[in-house]
Order: structure tokens, then C-alpha cells, then sequence
């Protein structure tokens, strides 16, 4: 039992409902760039509608801080290879940095990524795609204002009346 609640106790604060605040990276995987680059590719694969868009909720810094925690080292190079794959694909497809392309650019990229005939484009696509839904779809925003989520165990509405009676003491 107490190992139970120990472990209950020391989930990831990234598990779910998590925040950008809880989430805080003990180091920068990512440079700068690439971290931008990142939080663009999130905010192309969830745009902003009527809900704010992966970027707002700063799914990128989950996905940055899952990758670096997570990940074993061969796919952080996937990873970190994949990024800067992106940014010489844009510049190289309609000269300018993917950050500097606009929506359809930016898909029409993502979806080439997406149906390459090279492995290791579609893995990251792949692997970007799936953190970036995993982290919006766990983020506090999301699981409290579209879900209603509720934490475990949640209410408890009993189906029988409780009457309180006084309790004699133990010899």
C-alpha cells in the first residue's frame, strides 16, 4: 500500500493534465532554433480554431522534455536529425526557413514527411505527430475545459442513507 501511494505520488507531472509550468526542463535538449522550430511544427499539425493551438499550450516544451527524459539516445538523434531535416527541406523547397513558410507551405511539407520513401523522415513525422496529439490532448486546457476531466476516484454518490450512531467504547 504505501509503496502504491509512493508511486502515485511520484508520477511525471507530465502524465496528465500537466502545464507548462509543471512541466520544466531540467536542461536544453533543443537549441533555440530548434525549439522554435519545434513549437511551429506542433502549431502546424494542431492549428489555432476556436481552441488555442499546440503551440499556445506549449506542447513542444512536453515534447522536448518526453524526448530528452524518455527516448533513448539513437532516437533523440532521430529526433534532433529530424528537426533539422525540416528546416533544410523549407529552405531548400521554397527558400526560407519553415518558421518563414505559411500554412499550406508548412502542411504540404509535414504531409511530404510524412509519405517519404525515406524511413527515417516518416519515424520522425511519425514521432512528432503522436507527442504532439498525445500532449495536447493531456494538457490541463484540454482535460479540463473539453473533457471535464476528474481526478481519480472522483465522487462517490452512494445509493443507501447513512444514519450516524454514536460508538461505545472498547474494553
Amino acid at each position: 500500500m504505501a509503496m502504491a501511494a509512493g508511486g502515485l505520488i511520484s508520477l511525471p507531472a507530465w502524465a496528465s493534465n500537466w502545464t507548462a509550468e509543471t512541466v520544466g526542463l531540467t536542461h536544453n535538449y533543443l537549441s533555440s532554433s530548434q525549439d522554435e522550430l519545434l513549437a511551429n511544427i506542433a502549431e502546424t499539425i494542431i492549428p489555432a480554431t476556436d481552441t488555442p493551438s499546440a503551440k499556445e499550450l506549449k506542447v513542444h516544451q512536453l515534447i522536448q522534455k518526453i524526448v530528452a527524459d524518455c527516448y533513448d539516445k539513437p532516437a533523440q538523434e532521430l529526433f534532433r536529425n529530424g528537426l533539422d531535416a525540416v528546416d533544410a527541406q523549407a529552405q531548400k523547397t521554397f527558400g526560407k526557413p519553415f518558421r518563414e513558410g505559411d500554412v499550406a507551405q508548412r502542411t504540404a511539407l509535414l504531409t511530404q514527411f510524412s509519405q517519404s520513401a525515406e524511413p527515417a523522415q516518416k519515424e520522425f513525422y511519425s514521432l512528432v505527430k503522436g507527442l504532439t496529439i498525445r500532449g495536447y490532448l493531456n494538457s490541463e486546457y484540454v482535460m479540463t475545459n473539453l473533457t471535464h476531466y476528474q481526478m481519480v476516484p472522483g465522487y462517490y454518490h452512494g445509493c443507501v442513507p447513512v444514519v450516524a450512531k454514536a460508538v461505545s467504547p472498547t474494553k
